[in-house]
């Protein structure tokens, strides 16, 4: 009889997806597991309960969260529900304007901020300024150009032929141009701007003319604003090299535009001088509809088909290039931006299975997109909204189907690992600023605002505090009629069901804390046993097992004949008299009997009790038949 003895001092690889159970020759078996639920993976290896989630306040409907940053102390998260967006600062309400979105646009909206001003652009909405004067202080407007990019929609013969060279005149169009639409929209014809007033036919309206005229011949030479209620408006925008970018819109969707150098609403392009604006449409054998554009070690674009490059240093009309990169693509049919980690851009890719890192190989000078959920698969579906934590290095992927993915990236120590969050509903949209992650989570058919918070360990958390300690807690409307855990001065007190906003404690406490119940779920992939003879496929006599932990307040494990649990002190099922004491180092369970499918896992752990749980390293200890 073999004794076998594995070690487990990582899980850097994360929960692997299904298909890969049966490949113990990857480097990332040893170091993945079959189910990593409720659990924040660490860059060190070990792995630790996450946080739970307070309670901050019930939303109107749908929402979409936007971080704005204005100064390192004067951080804000803005709320986009149905036209309106409401301003948060230390977890509270502060401020709230009207906007134009409607809750079924805030999946397409495009934003980016430059110092007190938050530029946001949707393809069917005259893009917005909105702008921070204090704290409560904040305003809409829609953007006011220097000068506003042109384009020739209409075929090159069509002419049209103004009727005067000054004031307002008649413009007639030698083939169907104006649509009611037009009304408002500022034409050029000769280079010289005039203002549509009213359109009476499809070949025939009346303007106002800006620029004097030279004279009323019929003319090709016209065009007209390239971002119009006709038209369409802007997809994606950001700021490069002291110049406002714009990526597409809704019938340009190929073409980029970058103001003039310190002008940012000025897209005159002028005479191609070094600081003037430029434009280019992006042309290949592929469809390349602009779906982000961002800022990094070049203008990075980003299409329905591929991944571009523009470079220049600095970028001028004369000296800019345009190179394709990788043919990956981004999803058309909701807007997901890029985030930068650590240099690279992570962006979501068109398929909605996968996410990829965008950087830059100075050996190639090119950039690639490596896959970073390949071993994860199953975990990546129709990603609609992401955010990093630069703090804890965690990439937070939300779902469409509510589900919540979260990858550990620490790319100086080789961790690429994902686990899942679960919570009672589906989250819908993430957000980080300052270190702090809110999330907009779908309970009970209401919409909620809530942050992940270290001090908390239920989700839909509220807390209270009474020196003279108390018996009756209120203050929890948002979680009338369901049944919560309640902990009070950090231990477990068991479960309440939530009557008229309140519950009760006995014996009474100082603190309590109230929410809903979450489980975590820690679970190997199945062993890989090899002998003198070669593998084997059972049976195994599993000895026991060892586990390495840190600051753990509380364990159960099933090593197949139900869960056993750290001992600590109870007053009955689910309730301690005391805050059970913090253990760090190593706990053996010894198991008993033989298993014939070692093709299960070995060992489970799995527990609701909201206390700290941080697991460094496994070890079994097996026996098996010569």
């Amino acid at each position: 009889m073999n004794q076998v003895r594995r070690i487990k001092t990582s899980f850097a690889a994360g929960e692997l997806s299904p298909e890969l159970i049966g490949r113990s020759d990857l480097r990332a078996y040893e170091n993945g597991a079959a189910r990593l639920t409720n659990v924040f993976i660490l860059p060190t290896g070990g792995l630790r309960r996450r946080p739970g989630l307070r309670h901050l306040g019930v939303l109107p409907g749908p929402a979409r969260l936007i971080a704005f940053e204005f100064s390192t102390e004067q951080t804000y998260l803005l709320v986009f529900t149905d036209r309106r967006m409401a301003v948060w600062r230390n977890d509270v309400e502060i401020a709230a304007i009207a906007t134009p979105w409607t809750s079924s646009q805030l999946g397409n909206l495009s934003w980016t901020q430059s110092a007190d001003t938050l530029l946001v652009a949707h393809p069917d909405v005259p893009p917005q300024r909105i702008t921070r004067t204090s704290h409560t202080d904040w305003s809409i407007a829609p953007w006011v150009f220097r000068a506003e990019p042109f384009h020739r929609f209409a075929a090159e013969a069509v002419t049209l032929t103004p009727s005067g060279t000054m004031g307002s005149i008649t413009v007639t169009a030698s083939a169907p141009v104006f649509l009611p639409g037009h009304a408002g929209v500022t034409f050029r014809i000769g280079k010289k701007r005039l203002r549509i007033d009213a359109v009476a036919s499809p070949t025939s309206a009346t303007a106002t003319l800006l620029e004097p005229l030279s004279g009323t011949v019929p003319t090709a030479d016209w065009d007209e604003a390239a971002f119009s209620p006709v038209r369409g408006w802007p997809v994606s925008l950001c700021f490069h090299q002291d110049r406002l970018v714009i990526g597409g819109s809704r019938d340009l969707p190929n073409r980029l535009w970058l103001s003039r150098t310190g002008d940012l609403f000025n897209f005159d392009l002028g005479t191609g001088l070094d600081d003037q604006a430029i434009e280019f449409a992006l042309v290949s054998d592929q469809v390349n509809a602009i779906r982000a554009v961002f800022s990094g070690r070049h203008l990075q674009v980003f299409t329905s088909g591929a991944e571009w490059m523009v470079s220049g240093d600095p970028l001028t009309p004369a000296n800019i290039q345009l190179n394709r990169q990788t043919r990956v693509g981004s999803p058309v049919d909701r807007t997901v931006p890029p985030v930068d980690v650590d240099g690279a851009t992570i962006f979501v890719a068109r398929s909605g299975r996968s996410v990829h890192e965008f950087a830059y190989t100075d050996i190639e000078q090119a950039y690639q997109a490596a896959d970073l959920a390949v071993l994860a698969r199953h975990l990546v579906r129709d990603p609609v909204s992401m955010a990093y934590d630069q703090t804890r290095r965690l990439l937070h992927v939300v779902m469409a189907d509510g589900r919540l993915a979260t990858l550990t990236l620490y790319r100086a120590e080789q961790v690429t690992a994902w686990s899942r969050q679960e919570t009672q509903g589906a989250f819908r949209s993430i957000a980080e600023i300052d270190g702090a992650v809110y999330v907009v989570v779908e309970r009970f058919d209401t919409l909620r605002l809530e942050r992940f918070d270290e001090s908390v360990l239920t989700d839909a958390a509220a807390t209270g505090e009474n020196p003279a300690g108390a018996t009756v807690w209120s203050g929890l409307s948002h979680l009338e009629g369901r049944e919560v855990v309640v902990v009070g001065d950090s231990a477990p007190r068991g479960r309440e069901t939530v009557v008229a906003g309140r519950i009760e404690t006995h014996p009474p406490a100082k603190r309590v804390e109230v929410g809903l119940p979450y489980t975590h779920i820690v679970e190997p992939l199945p062993p890989e046993l090899l002998t003198a003879i070669g593998a084997r496929t059972g049976p195994v006599r599993l000895v026991a097992v060892t586990f390495r932990l840190l600051e753990t307040a509380a364990l159960s494990v099933d090593l197949g004949r139900g869960p056993v649990a750290l001992p600590f002190r109870r007053l009955g099922p689910g309730v301690l008299d005391a805050a059970p004491p913090r253990f760090t180092g190593d706990r053996t369970i010894r198991a008993l009997g033989w298993r014939r499918d070692v093709a299960s896992p070995l060992w489970r752990i799995e527990s609701d009790v909201p206390l700290p749980m941080t697991l460094l390293s496994v070890t079994t200890e097996m026996r098996l038949n010569a």
